[in-house]
């Protein structure tokens, strides 16, 4: 009797694990099976944009506090060297690094001879050149200080006179929770200075259930009033913290399809951000996940394709050929 019971039991379990099996599996058979996202190439744009480092603008005190050699931006091999690999991989746009600004609100110090001839090799290949200036909130970047404002926008008045081939400048401050009125005022207050260049923002995506963080994320409702006060956002399409790579993929097309329904409206010009940045281990990003060939897979499963102005490649010192081959593969 007692070895009879022990078979039945043995078969119940037997019958639990099996179910078990069959329901886990389920899911795992699905993923295995699902495609999100495509494979097809991108439409040709003429805004692809990437955000480059500091060296190439910075002035000597940058190289002297960083032991950096000036030799690795400075001479005109290397910058010919870097517009004539961003043009052949369809490169319009560069967002070089002027950041963070001071604490007076000054943005950070450049050197004139090297901006302009970084501005002499820009204009042989017919890249434009916007700096990407701000900086970290309430630390270099205080939109909320009046007095800040006031002098961040002067140097920036300063900059463009001083180099009016510049193509207009990006405002970046991180982390920039959504619905701060402040970057609407300081936009505002930039616009007649910047007058007809490009006045670009480093926006944040909508919200996802992966991330859950509103310091890093834009409701579309506010995406769209930054929209309205600027020329151009390049929305930061990464960091979510997504563990798997197909996940990540379906966002990015949900991700397009929303930002284009918000920013299309408006007429500000759309770019969409995408990682080429290795920094494993930080918990809010993996490689493996979030990378240029993911990203463009997201990007290409959208139908609203032909309502964007670019992609945006964060970033240059990232990039390496096989990173550079993954691009060619979407962008033709």
């Amino acid at each position: 009797m007692r070895n009879g019971l022990l078979k039945k039991l043995g078969k119940s379990v037997l019958r639990i694990v099996a179910a078990l099996a069959v329901i886990l599996g389920i899911p795992a058979v699905i993923y295995l099976f699902w495609r999100p996202g495509s494979g097809e190439p991108l439409p040709p744009y003429p805004g692809n944009a990437i955000w480059i480092g500091h060296g190439w603008l910075g002035d000597d005190a940058w190289f002297a506090r960083n032991r950096r050699n000036k030799a690795d931006f400075r001479t005109d091999e290397k910058i010919s060297a870097l517009f004539s690999r961003l043009k052949a991989n369809k490169i319009a746009v560069v967002f070089p690094h002027l950041c963070p600004a001071r604490p007076d609100g000054k943005i950070a110090a450049w050197d004139d001879a090297r901006l302009g001839r970084f501005l002499d090799h820009a204009g042989k290949y017919g890249i434009k050149v916007i700096p990407w200036i701000g900086g970290v909130l309430e630390e270099s970047a205080r939109p909320d200080d009046e007095r800040w404002r006031r002098n961040f926008i002067a140097s920036v008045g300063e900059l463009l006179k001083k180099h009016p081939r510049l193509a207009g400048v990006q405002i970046n401050i991180e982390p920039l929770p959504g619905g701060n009125a402040d970057l609407l005022r300081l936009l505002d207050e930039l616009r007649p200075v910047v007058a007809n260049k490009t006045l670009s923002v480093a926006a944040y995506p909508p919200p996802t259930r992966w991330h859950r963080f509103p310091d890093v994320h834009w409701r579309l409702v506010y995406i769209n009033r930054v929209a309205r006060h600027c020329d151009q956002l390049a929305v930061m399409m990464y960091d979510t913290a997504i563990p798997l790579e197909k996940f990540y993929v379906k966002l990015m097309t949900d991700w397009t399809h929303e930002l284009v329904g918000a920013v299309r409206p408006t007429g500000c010009e759309l770019l969409l951000g995408i990682p080429a940045y290795e920094d494993a281990g930080v918990g809010y990003h993996h490689p493996h996940v979030e990378n240029i060939s993911s990203a463009l897979r997201g990007i290409s499963g959208s139908d609203r394709l032909d309502r964007i102005g670019g992609i945006a490649i964060y970033c240059e010192w990232e990039m390496s050929d096989a990173k550079w081959q993954h691009w060619r593969k979407f962008i033709k």
